[in-house]
C-alpha cells in the first residue's frame, strides 16, 4: 500500500511534468509563427554529442523580420552555422572552463552552444538581439531535457543601462560564435567585451575566418588581450563538405 507521502510525491511529479508539457506546447505554438519548421538530429564532430534541433525550414521567409529593423539585422540566428557547432564541441572537450561561475553567451542562435554549456553544468545566461532566437533556443534546450537558462534580449551594439547594471563586474567566461558578420560589428564587440569579461576572464570566440574577425583579433591584441587559437575543419552537420574551417579563439583579459 502506498503512503500518503508517496501519493503526494507521485502527484507532485505528475503536476511538474504536466506544467512542463504545457510550457513546451506554448513555446512550440510561439515559434510556429516563424513559419514552417524542421526537426533535425545533429551530432557534433569531435565529442559525438547528439541533440534534436528545431529550426526554420525557410530562412528566406524570415527576411521580412528585417524590413523595419533600424539595425538592419538579417536572421542569421535561424541557420545552423559551423562556428556554433565547433564552439559547442570545445566546451564539451574542456568543461572545467565553464563549470564554475556565471557564463554569458552573446548570440543564442538555435541554442547549440548553450546546450553544450548547460550539459556540463554552466550557470548560463543567453542573450540575443532577436527575441525569436531566444524563444527557439529555449525551446530546443527544453526539448533536449536540459536546464532552462536565464535569457535577455539585448542589442550589444547599443547595450541598455539595464543590461550594463545586470552584468555587474563581468563574467569569467563569455561565449560567442559567428558574431562578426560585418566590419561595423568590430568596435562595438571590442567595447562590450571589455566590460562583459571580468579581469582575467575568457572571451571564447568561434569564427569561420572572416576578414572582419581578423581585424577584430588584431585590434583586441592591440588593446592588450592575449589570444590562443585552434582550427577545426568539421565535418559540419547539415552542410556539404564546403571546406569551412572554424577558428576558435581564447581571448584573455590581461
Amino acid at each position: 500500500m502506498s503512503s500518503p507521502e508517496g501519493e503526494r510525491s507521485t502527484a507532485g511529479r505528475w503536476f511538474d511534468a504536466a506544467k512542463k508539457g504545457v510550457a513546451a506546447a506554448r513555446r512550440r505554438h510561439a515559434i510556429e509563427k516563424l513559419g514552417p519548421l524542421e526537426d533535425i538530429q545533429i551530432q557534433l564532430p569531435i565529442s559525438g554529442a547528439s541533440w534534436q534541433i528545431t529550426k526554420p525550414d525557410d530562412i528566406d521567409s524570415l527576411l521580412t523580420l528585417a524590413e523595419n529593423d533600424p539595425e538592419e539585422n538579417l536572421p542569421y540566428w535561424a541557420a545552423l552555422w559551423p562556428s556554433g557547432i565547433a564552439l559547442a564541441d570545445e566546451v564539451l572537450l574542456e568543461p572545467d572552463l565553464v563549470q564554475h561561475g556565471r557564463v554569458l553567451e552573446l548570440g543564442s542562435g538555435l541554442g547549440v552552444t548553450a546546450m553544450a554549456a548547460l550539459s556540463v553544468g554552466a550557470d548560463l545566461i543567453i542573450t540575443d538581439y532577436a527575441d525569436e532566437s531566444l524563444q527557439l533556443a529555449a525551446y530546443n534546450i527544453s526539448e533536449n531535457s536540459l536546464p532552462e537558462p536565464a535569457a535577455m534580449q539585448m542589442n550589444w551594439r547599443e547595450p541598455s543601462r539595464e543590461f550594463r547594471d545586470f552584468t555587474g563586474e563581468g563574467f569569467p567566461v563569455v561565449l560567442a560564435a559567428d558574431v562578426l558578420y560585418e566590419q561595423r560589428d568590430i568596435e562595438p564587440l571590442l567595447d562590450i567585451a571589455e566590460w562583459l569579461v571580468a579581469p582575467g576572464g575568457l572571451l571564447w570566440l568561434a569564427e569561420p575566418r572572416r576578414k572582419s574577425a581578423d581585424l577584430f583579433i588584431e585590434q583586441a591584441i592591440d588593446r592588450g588581450w592575449t589570444d590562443q587559437v585552434v582550427e577545426r575543419p568539421g565535418p559540419w552537420p547539415e552542410m556539404d563538405d564546403t571546406g569551412v574551417i572554424v577558428r576558435i579563439h581564447r581571448l584573455r583579459r590581461t
